[in-house]
């Protein structure tokens, strides 16, 4: 064993920086960065501001209003 951190890991001292999923800036992904995976609380908010308003969605099938899978069907007299 080297002792050089072995796993593919950063340099000693050099912060890991990928890029701001808001704005594409780098930013620091440590423990010590308040607002990570973010550059800034300003992006945070534009990314929690996107959420909160449904800017986000997951594609999904659109609802059937249309009435042919009724739950509760009326009984036949």
């Amino acid at each position: 064993m080297s002792g050089e951190g072995g796993s593919g890991s950063p340099k000693a001292g050099t912060p890991r920086t990928v890029p701001c999923p808001a704005c594409g800036a780098k930013s620091v992904f440590e423990p010590w960065n308040p607002w990570r995976p973010f550059c800034s609380e300003r992006c945070r908010m534009v990314d929690l501001g996107a959420w909160a308003s449904e800017s986000y969605r997951i594609p999904g099938k659109a609802d059937d209003d249309e009435g042919g899978g009724e739950e509760n069907p009326e009984p036949d007299e």
